[in-house]
């Protein structure tokens, strides 16, 4: 009971952390847009398969937070065979090894150029056959808007963003970098998914910009601008894509099928 009771409270705050993001970003974005629309077309909460975006953006964070834990605790029992309540929390409490005695600082900007680095190549692999069928998930939708951002499959977020969280945190790094790279990441992703024509001008090859990243889900180059936050990594690899003064348009897999609904797009890659 004690443990259902942890779970649903765990839910709970997750969602009640998750929720004023998205009204936030709801309002923020339909405001930018309509000054500054990438695409025009009909407003965000008129899109295509809202309920589905919505559904992601309520499992997805809890998802990511349950499996990071999980993982890094199991990891943390079974691999160095610390298995006791205390002693977990006591080796997670602020890192542990070399980088837990870096600064603060010093350990966010490693944790970013870690991950990110890692993501780019990750990000690429889900572009290969064997894992397609998952990532296409993100890449179905045919209005791609602010709210099209929390839209992975689980297998994604497990073998993505979650994995690299575990081996940065059996790195070393401190557990509370999520207190500020967490929003950081949810704004940001949020932020290059938008329906803005904004490319960042000279910053473009520093931070990634919706008219970066929208590229990537255009039918023509899927294949360019992998990096999700750090564009010189797709400027380093051969893969940065962004011309002047064109916008991308005609989003989404083609004739791949893709059902609607959130259930069904779980169960999709997993039977097709």
């Amino acid at each position: 009971m004690d443990f259902l009771l942890a779970v649903v409270t765990g839910f709970a705050l997750t969602l009640e952390r998750v929720l004023p993001y998205l009204v936030a970003m709801g309002l923020g974005f339909a405001l930018l847009s309509w000054w500054s629309p990438g695409n025009h077309g009909r407003p965000w909460w008129k899109k295509h398969g809202l309920a589905t975006d919505i559904c992601y953006w309520l499992v997805v964070p809890i998802l990511q937070r349950y499996g990071r834990i999980g993982l890094t605790v199991a990891f943390t029992v079974y691999i160095l065979g610390i298995n006791t309540p205390d002693a977990i929390v006591k080796f997670f409490d602020h890192g542990h090894g070399p980088l837990s005695h870096l600064p603060f600082w010093a350990q966010i900007v490693v944790y970013l150029g870690f991950t990110e680095f890692c993501l780019y190549w990750i990000h690429r692999a889900f572009h290969g056959s064997r894992l397609w069928r998952f990532h296409a998930v993100h890449h179905a939708s045919q209005e791609v808007e602010w709210i099209s951002a929390a839209r992975f499959h689980p297998i994604n977020i497990l073998l993505g963003v979650v994995a690299a969280d575990v081996v940065a945190l059996l790195m070393g790094i401190t557990p509370y970098v999520f207190l500020v790279t967490g929003p950081f990441a949810t704004i940001s992703s949020a932020f290059v998914h938008a329906n803005l024509n904004w490319t960042l001008g000279p910053f473009k090859y520093v931070m990634a910009s919706p008219v970066f990243h929208r590229w990537h889900h255009t039918l023509e180059h899927g294949d360019k601008n992998f990096a999700g936050t750090f564009p010189f990594l797709d400027l380093m690899f051969g893969t940065f894509y962004m011309p002047e003064g064109v916008y991308p348009e005609n989003f989404g897999i083609g004739e791949e099928e893709m059902p609607e609904g959130f259930a069904r797009q779980m169960l999709h890659p997993l039977i097709a």
